[in-house]
């Protein structure tokens, strides 16, 4: 059975190599690219700004890594201001990037969920009215910002001021004719999508408009992408949760 693999290329990658290692027959795909900041000064200002804010969110590994590459010259983490991940690639994303693990707010690993709701549960009190959360995120996210916007407004209800920086750009691939025919061919039921982002669904049917998806088979990480999918038209949407260990269990139930 094969599975496509649609993250950013450096995660599909990763997810390649540890489907295959299981016996999976991955093909990446990458449906969204990621394109540098075209505000590197304004996160360049965002890591001077540290200190004065007691949390920043980071919606994703790839935030993490962007943000950090526009640290300024022996800029360090400030002890003070907590890191809030929703999940467990961005907590790592961070962990790699030398911030503190005591510093790291993010949901318990056995959690339902990886998302803004199951974050705010475990930073709910930790901002006061009157003060700022920094939240890092791309730009072009479409109806992938839903989660981080429901978590905007749960800070701004309790009087929390909300600021962001765009430290990415997601954007639609460009396929190869190549790449295009594995697409097409995919579609036809034998394969199996992993979604792991509502964009990527959207920019699927960007590179292929007006295909077919009702014989297509899909395994969504979030209930909004599973429902993105099939909006999209997708015939069978399996939802996980986005660790390996579940993903992979999903994937296996098809076969």
């Amino acid at each position: 059975m094969r599975v496509i693999v649609t993250r950013p290329e450096t995660e599909a990658r990763r997810w390649g190599h540890y489907l295959r290692e299981r016996g999976l027959d991955a093909l990446e795909l990458p449906l969204i690219t990621i394109l540098p900041t075209p505000e590197p000064a304004a996160v360049e200002s965002a890591w001077r700004g540290l200190s004065d804010v007691p949390a920043v969110m980071f919606v994703s590994g790839a935030a993490v890594r962007h943000f950090f590459a526009h640290r300024p010259v022996r800029a360090i983490w400030p002890g003070t201001t907590r890191a809030w991940a929703t999940g467990t690639g961005t907590r790592q994303a961070l962990l790699a990037a030398g911030v503190d693990a005591a510093c790291i707010d993010s949901p318990q690993p056995h959690a339902t969920q990886f998302d803004s709701e199951m974050l705010w549960q475990v930073v709910a009190g930790q901002v006061a009215p009157g003060q700022s959360v920094l939240i890092v995120r791309g730009a072009g996210q479409g109806r992938e910002g839903a989660g981080r916007d429901w978590l905007a407004e749960r800070l701004l209800a309790e009087g929390v001021q909300v600021r962001h920086v765009t430290a990415y750009v997601r954007a639609a691939p460009r396929f190869s004719p190549d790449q295009l025919g594995q697409a097409r061919l995919a579609a036809d039921g034998d394969a199996v999508w992993l979604f792991s982002s509502s964009q990527a669904v959207a920019h699927l049917q960007v590179v292929l408009p007006g295909q077919d998806w009702s014989r297509a088979r899909a395994v969504a990480t979030h209930p909004r992408i599973a429902q993105s999918a099939r909006d999209a038209g997708f015939g069978v949407v399996c939802e996980s949760r986005p660790t390996e260990e579940a993903v992979t269990a999903a994937l296996e139930s098809f076969r």
